[in-house]
């Protein structure tokens, strides 16, 4: 149990206030065989609004990952930002781990609240479940956003030396974080400039609160994202899709754009952040804000070449 003041649960308090403040519910949804949901709703639906799902990576729960984009992103859509499951208030009885049963969980949720037809935009592991969504349900989805999402990623790649871990189970000690110094290792390979000096009793309280529960199932999540992994495997889509980059990601790193990109074809283009790490969301919020309003709200552009964020175009 957390001791008598916990930073990382009154942090967390403060976020359910700012999503609830922006016109979100907090709704637990039964998909049936052992499986709940959590999401945050419009307390409203507006028919005249577009509907966006906001997916979150492996890591805190929803809110962490999405809140400095709920207040500009709440005046122009409907959204709905789950807990996946074995995140949050989310979780499930049954045993698969694959990022397909993720989607079918999440379209499941949406199918409940109603909603036909939505864009999609997923950071990291969220893009996964994101694009899986697009090769299951293609007819559902409208645009899509894939934030450092390495989608193309292979198991050999790992043998190859891409990643800055050298195995699944080194992977997992770092994004499923149980000591502070795990913690520091993550902040090193998600953040261009990590915070430093971080005292331990913080990483302690946020070890407690967001990373103890359903671990094994969260392994089992990374494990299965890996094994067997071949790009020849992985589906087409053909959606309108913007690929959002840290320019130096080390947990996917660019080449994965590049693949992605090449991938999708000319309905996709790629954006590569600069001074960017893996953790775009949290370093560079208001320019992958500007790029998604853009996207997802502007009619869409003619096929572009990859851009730095300043619209600069690379050959």
């Amino acid at each position: 149990m957390p001791g008598c003041f916990s930073l990382t649960a009154s942090r967390d308090r403060c976020f359910r206030y700012s999503f609830s403040s922006h016109g979100l519910k907090s709704t637990t949804t039964d998909l049936g065989e052992g499986t709940i949901m959590h999401c945050w709703v419009p307390k409203s639906h507006s028919q005249s609004k577009p509907t966006l799902l906001l997916i979150h990576g492996i890591g805190a729960n929803a809110m962490w990952q999405w809140h400095e984009f709920v207040a500009p992103l709440a005046s122009r859509f409907n959204l709905y930002i789950p807990d996946l499951i074995f995140f949050g208030d989310s979780f499930s009885t049954r045993p698969d781990r694959s990022e397909t049963f993720q989607a079918q969980c999440v379209v499941g949720l949406l199918e409940a609240h109603g909603v036909k037809k939505m864009s999609v935009a997923g950071i990291s592991y969220g893009g996964f479940v994101a694009y899986s969504m697009a090769a299951q349900f293609g007819e559902r989805i409208e645009r899509l956003v894939l934030c450092c999402a390495g989608v193309c990623t292979e198991e050999k790649d790992m043998e190859k030396g891409m990643f800055q871990v050298r195995s699944v189970e080194e992977a997992v000690s770092i994004l499923l974080p149980q000591r502070p110094q795990q913690v520091r290792q993550l902040l090193k390979i998600s953040f261009h400039k990590p915070a430093k000096n971080v005292p331990s009793c913080f990483l302690n309280d946020f070890i407690e609160v967001m990373c103890t529960e359903h671990l094994q199932e969260r392994k089992g999540l990374i494990q299965a994202l890996h094994k067997d992994r071949k790009l020849s495997d992985l589906p087409k889509i053909s959606h309108p899709t913007l690929i959002i980059w840290g320019e130096h990601d080390l947990v996917f790193p660019l080449e994965l754009a590049h693949r992605l990109k090449r991938q999708i074809g000319e309905s996709s283009q790629l954006v590569i952040l600069k001074n960017a790490g893996h953790a775009i969301n949290v370093e560079k919020p208001k320019e992958m804000y500007k790029h998604m309003k853009s996207f997802l709200i502007d009619p869409l552009p003619p096929p572009k070449q990859e851009s730095h964020s300043n619209g600069r175009k690379v050959d």
